[in-house]
């Protein structure tokens, strides 16, 4: 018989000496195995990359101790959404660091409602909580000395109010958190190019420093064809102040790809769109030196390394 804890052996005893039956403390045993539910130790929780950064995306998988109907999370006080991947059996969700997070251990707090059953006590929601370092990345220290016309470090009142207009648009647009996931496996580039700048770090402007660098830049001429990252829903495509000719596409639960200083546009506003599609052509609109492409990861407010997300297998 397996081991048990000394409370549960004098309930068993107990129950021997009420009923008179050897067999009393295998049978109660038995009868506690299938009305409690099962231990942590049966869940397997993992993270991939195995090594948490900040800056960087996270998939979460997790086999449950138990079937489950439907699997959510907290991360870093962001909601998680988990599909069930049927060939391996385990829960999944994408999710990420921020860029500001300090190092340290934060937990991943999980809740799932089982499967239905016709048992009262197998309906009863089952929770779990797993904690993960996250260290500090090493992202290239190099400080990019650029030089852009007055009106992006010096603007006018009246290009002020077009600064405004689209703060405003990014703010309405790019928290926005839809519920269904419509990405699918490996994210790909979206454009076969040299890299020319890369994300975290540090961008000058005509001399004064600005925020790091929270994209990937591809090198390419005006004209190029710009191609979607993976499936989702174009959420913008028009002119930004800074940006440019910008396309957003919601991959779904938080998840967004931009495509900045384009010099045509492609696709339209609530359009589907699959991965690989032609959203748009390369350019230079907007704050940019020179004809590019930069391209931004955004989950639920935060940006991530593009470059980290284009290397990962994904369900």
């Amino acid at each position: 018989m397996s081991k048990q804890s000394p409370r549960l052996s004098r309930l068993g005893e107990a129950w021997q000496n009420r009923t008179g039956s050897r067999s009393a403390i295998a049978i109660f045993a038995a009868f506690l195995a299938t009305a409690l539910p099962a231990s942590a130790a049966s869940w397997t929780v993992r993270a991939e990359p195995a090594r948490l950064v900040n800056g960087a995306p996270v998939l979460f998988q997790v086999k449950p101790s138990a079937k489950l109907h439907s699997l959510s999370g907290t991360w870093l006080a962001h909601h998680l959404s988990f599909s069930y991947d049927a060939s391996t059996k385990m829960w999944f969700s994408l999710a990420g660091v921020g860029f500001e997070t300090a190092p340290g251990k934060y937990s991943l707090e999980l809740s799932g409602e089982p499967a239905k059953s016709k048992s009262a006590a197998a309906s009863t929601a089952t929770s779990f909580t797993r904690a993960f370092t996250v260290a500090h990345a090493q992202y290239p220290q190099i400080k990019v000395e650029l030089t852009v016309g007055k009106k992006f470090t010096e603007p006018s009142p009246e290009q002020q109010q077009q600064i405004a207009e689209g703060v405003k648009t990014k703010d309405e647009y790019l928290n926005r958190v839809t519920p269904d996931r419509e990405w699918d496996r490996k994210f790909e580039a979206p454009a076969e190019a040299p890299i020319s700048d890369v994300y975290g770090s540090q961008r000058i402007f005509n001399g004064v420093a600005q925020r790091p660098h929270f994209g990937l830049d591809f090198r390419v001429p005006t004209g190029t064809p710009v191609r979607a990252m993976n499936s989702g829903t174009v959420l913008l495509a028009r002119f930004l102040y800074f940006e440019g000719n910008c396309v957003v596409i919601d991959h779904g639960q938080g998840l967004l790809t931009l495509y900045l200083h384009l010099s045509e546009f492609k696709v339209k506003e609530g359009e589907a769109v699959k991965r690989g599609q032609e959203i748009g052509l390369s350019g230079g609109t907007g704050r940019a030196t020179g004809p590019h492409l930069h391209v931004a990861v955004r989950w639920q407010g935060t940006y991530l390394d593009p470059a980290r997300l284009l290397q990962m297998s994904l369900p």
